[in-house]
């Protein structure tokens, strides 16, 4: 049986190049984690579609 871990101290976005992709990994409300791999180029279309909701 798997140990359990308490959801504590989640820490901040991070995203990260693991070989040829690139991995996001999002702090959930909660607890928890969202890991996201993506393609360099589903990455400059998420950073697009951000920039254009930020500003």
């Amino acid at each position: 049986m798997a140990a359990m871990k308490p959801r504590t101290g989640e820490g901040p976005l991070e995203v990260t190049k693991e070989g040829r992709g690139i991995v996001m990994r999002v702090p959930l409300e909660g607890g928890g984690r969202l890991v996201v791999e993506m393609t360099p180029d589903e990455a400059q279309a998420l950073s697009d579609a951000l920039e254009g909701v930020v500003k």
